[in-house]
């Protein structure tokens, strides 16, 4: 199995991400390794925050690919630490976002010590359409819970916006 332990990476980089199908899970930051243990195929990923509702479609996404790819033994575990960060969605994966229509985090103060998760604004969401920073946000909680519904004030358009975390 060693030697397909690329193509394994290859394949689980390829699954989407249930709730952001724009984005893969590498793209997403939430892949965080696959590696062969005792004949088998682990991969390990790391759920954007705990008790996220995605994670069992995550596991059985990955399982049916790293299967259907030919890898009979698929083990699928979550590692919360480090915890997923917002900055761990790649280059890639913002500009995916963005292409959406759905407007990427900026990024996440560093801190010392424990994080508080207050999924607040701290500073202006520029609209993925036009580019304008005169935006307003219009529910905290949008389609999933790490995502705000915002409108700008520009062009009229509505948006998503992934939060900071």
């Amino acid at each position: 199995m060693s030697s397909g332990l690329l193509d394994a990476r290859e394949v689980a980089s390829t699954v989407v991400d249930p709730e952001l199908p724009q984005l893969t899970l590498a793209d997403l930051g939430v892949l965080r390794e696959v590696r062969e243990e005792d004949g088998r195929l682990v991969v390990t990923i790391t759920p954007t925050y705990t008790g996220c509702p995605a994670v069992a479609e995550m596991r059985a996404d990955l399982t049916e690919a790293l299967r259907r790819a030919g890898y009979a033994e698929v083990d699928v575990r979550l590692a919360l630490e480090p915890a997923w960060s917002s900055d761990d969605i790649t280059a890639q994966g913002r500009a995916k976002l963005a292409a959406a229509g759905i407007a990427p985090p900026g990024a996440v103060p560093r801190r010392e010590g424990p994080v508080p998760l207050t999924l607040t604004r701290r500073a202006p969401v520029a609209c993925p359409r036009c580019g304008s920073a005169a935006t307003e946000e219009t529910s905290h909680f949008g389609p999933t819970p790490c995502t705000a519904l915002w409108r700008c004030t520009a062009c009229g358009e509505p948006f998503e916006h992934v939060k900071e975390i």
